[in-house]
């Protein structure tokens, strides 16, 4: 029998992105609601990856991506000074382990009632 080759560690990491979405039917939001933002945990060997897969998620949950902003990997997060719970981090390592999109929180937009 031929040895197998050890297994490579994985290479993924867990990027903090917040997506701007847009309106659309089904989407979950507020009706009085003019779109949101969700933040979200999402796995990926680069930021590039993991935002292309939290867009593709997030279209299939029929939501409307607009606009993606990165923050960085844990590391990169606390470098900069970020204060990070437990709960953030337990997320952070669930998203690692399922290698997935996790959505930590969704936030609705509405119009200024002043306009």
């Amino acid at each position: 029998m031929p040895d197998t080759p050890a297994k490579k560690p994985s290479r993924q990491q867990v990027f903090t992105l917040v997506v701007q979405v847009g309106r659309k039917s089904g989407d979950g939001l507020p009706k009085d609601a003019t779109g949101g933002a969700l933040m979200v945990f999402a796995s990926g060997v680069d930021e590039a990856e993991a935002v292309r897969e939290t867009v593709a998620v997030l279209k299939q949950a029929d939501l409307a991506p607009l606009d993606v902003t990165g923050y960085g990997t844990l590391a990169d997060r606390m470098s900069e000074g970020h204060e990070i719970s437990d709960e953030e981090r337990d997320l952070m390592q669930r998203a690692l382990d399922e290698n997935s999109v996790v959505v930590v929180q969704m936030t609705p937009f509405f119009k200024d009632q002043n306009e």
